[in-house]
């Protein structure tokens, strides 16, 4: 209860200010080059960008990112979660969609999510395999609820900018603000967060109980894990990049997710009909770490 009456006292003071605008244009679809690294340069140790809500303290400001990615809606990602690497538009708001290509091997070169459908494919291979057609569909399995569930949802967790901001402004966790850096050319500002792959599920109430297990099972190679999370925000208190590492009893977490044109004019497309094979439902494995 906390949390959700400082974000809307911070969704107040941002329409009075006009720190935030309404994300529009279309809906998702091309690929972003790999994470960068962002480099130390000189600055104020405060943040001066004009028009923002008050509360400029570590906690407020990542509040405001918060508020930043949920009105932007959608983002290219280039990221690398474990042996998986790749890139392309995700969509979180109001409903999920998600066009890959990987980078690394495996056993499609893209994939595309609409909603409780997916798709995989896209390369000769597949093609190959189904007889000229390049894609792979399947709907997700019924969940308890009785509603099908999103196919790759928790590869969407991993990715969304929103769950990381809600495991970062959570009751209880402490933020530092680490300073002012460069990100290709761009000033950026860095925030440091601690904190546990149990607290980091346990804030996304706005997923269901599976997904929540599911994310934490993912952040906690073998076991429980402390986690720490290094975030850039850009000038308008967008997250830009996400740096999330940890050990866990059996592993390292090392994961970075690179954003790019929040709220811009994306598209993520099912392919035609005529060009894919039906495959019914599919569970999907957990992400390989």
């Amino acid at each position: 209860m906390a949390v959700r009456q400082r974000l809307a006292a911070v969704v107040a003071v941002a329409v009075l200010a006009g720190g935030c605008s309404s994300a529009g244009g279309p809906e998702p679809s091309s690929s972003t080059s790999a994470p960068g690294s962002p480099t130390p340069t000189p600055g104020s140790a405060s943040p001066t960008w004009p028009a923002k809500p008050t509360d400029r303290s570590p906690h407020g400001v990542l509040l405001s990112a918060q508020l930043a990615m949920q009105t932007a809606r959608r983002a290219k990602v280039s990221y690398r979660l474990g042996a998986d690497a790749g890139s392309g538009p995700l969509f979180w708001q109001p409903k999920t969609a998600l066009q890959v290509k990987r980078s690394t091997p495996a056993a499609a070169e893209q994939l595309i999510v609409v909603d409780t459908v997916a798709y995989e494919g896209g390369d000769a291979a597949t093609a190959a395999r189904l007889g000229g057609r390049h894609w792979e569909r399947f709907a997700g399995p019924q969940g308890p609820d009785g509603h099908r569930e999103i196919p790759y949802a928790g590869l969407i967790d991993l990715l969304n900018p929103v769950v990381a901001l809600a495991a970062a402004t959570a009751d209880g966790i402490t933020v530092q603000y680490v300073g002012e850096e460069k990100l290709e050319d761009s000033a950026v500002e860095h925030y440091r967060v601690a904190t546990d792959a149990a607290r980091y599920a346990a804030a996304q109430t706005q997923l269901g109980p599976a997904r929540r297990e599911g994310l934490r099972t993912a952040l906690a190679p073998g076991g429980s894990a402390s986690l720490t999370l290094d975030l850039w925000l850009n000038d308008k208190d967008q997250l830009v990049r996400m740096d999330r590492t940890g050990t866990g009893d059996a592993g390292r977490l090392d994961d970075s997710v690179l954003y790019t044109e929040p709220g811009g004019p994306l598209s993520a497309q099912a392919p035609a009909e005529a060009d894919t094979v039906d495959t019914g439902t599919r569970s999907v494995s957990p992400l390989a770490r």
